[in-house]
């Protein structure tokens, strides 16, 4: 019998116009989450590292709380892992995988992305300045303005430091969890003294209206806030991302106000994530 061949053409992968690699030179960077199936990095940012050049992918892994440690201790290993990114709830638990934070880290006592380096492992987060980036390619600002918060998570906590860091004239927590919120505020108010109160789920008053829980992500969810008392001069942002218009935004476009949905957070904050894990160091 005659020898058979045959030619097997390979083809990379596009991502958008660009061209993915994988092969056995790629990098990995995974983004953790419990839930994760919400995350929208997967696909951006694999995307805009393949628009620099870089062989890299950014996959999800649903990772319960309690086992972040286990899933780092294999990473210690992997040297084609340059960096890890979190979502909720491991933003806070993340610090413990950190050798250095960066001051906007610390001051938010919450990381969402640590990268290897020859000085060990740094952790930043980028999650407020994306919020307030988001916001104003949404057409508003916080420059100046009245802010009410409702949230003091790891996401929370970055956003409320990045909007004082951007000139907020005041801004009010608010947080089911007591001891959370009024730790937040205590750190904050030694950096940006006679800025911060407690606040409400009452817009009433604000010029900006924030939303920094994960409210909203499953049917049911109560409101962050009285929506009855949102008002469309208001300017309302959310950090949810599944589903892509969270209830919350929805109602208060309704009611004739500025919105920027959670994607034009992560969007507002690509970049800043690629950069971290390309280039971030000690402060």
């Amino acid at each position: 019998m005659g020898r058979v061949t045959s030619k097997v053409q390979h083809s990379a992968p596009m991502v958008g116009a660009m061209t993915l690699r994988l092969d056995g030179e790629t990098q990995v960077v995974p983004i953790i989450g419990d839930p994760v199936a919400q995350v929208k990095a997967p696909a951006l940012l694999t995307a805009r590292l393949a628009a620099r050049g870089i062989n890299a992918v950014c996959v999800p892994g649903h990772v319960a709380a309690g086992k972040v440690s286990d899933f780092m201790s294999g990473l210690a290993v992997t040297q084609n892992v340059p960096g890890v990114i979190f979502t909720v709830p491991h933003k806070q638990t993340a610090m413990q995988f950190c050798d250095h934070m960066t001051t906007r880290a610390k001051y938010a006592q919450s990381v969402n992305v640590i990268r290897k380096t020859a000085r060990g492992r740094v952790g930043e987060n980028t999650d407020g300045q994306g919020y307030v980036r988001g916001i104003r390619a949404a057409g508003g600002t916080v420059t100046g303005k009245q802010v009410l918060l409702i949230g003091a998570g790891g996401a929370g906590a970055a956003i409320a430091y990045e909007v004082l860091r951007e000139g907020a004239a005041h801004l009010a927590v608010h947080d089911i969890d007591e001891a959370r919120r009024d730790s937040l505020i205590s750190r904050l108010e030694a950096v940006f003294p006679g800025t911060l109160a407690v606040g409400s789920d009452d817009p009433t008053g604000f010029d900006v209206v924030s939303h920094a829980t994960p409210m909203g992500m499953c049917d049911g969810d109560p409101m962050p806030v009285q929506i009855d008392k949102l008002s469309a001069s208001q300017f309302a942002a959310c950090a949810i991302t599944k589903p892509d218009r969270s209830p919350f935004i929805e109602a208060a476009a309704a009611i004739g106000c500025l919105t920027m949905p959670g994607l034009g957070m992560f969007q507002a904050q690509e970049e800043l994530l690629v950069d971290a894990l390309l280039t971030l160091e000690a402060d």
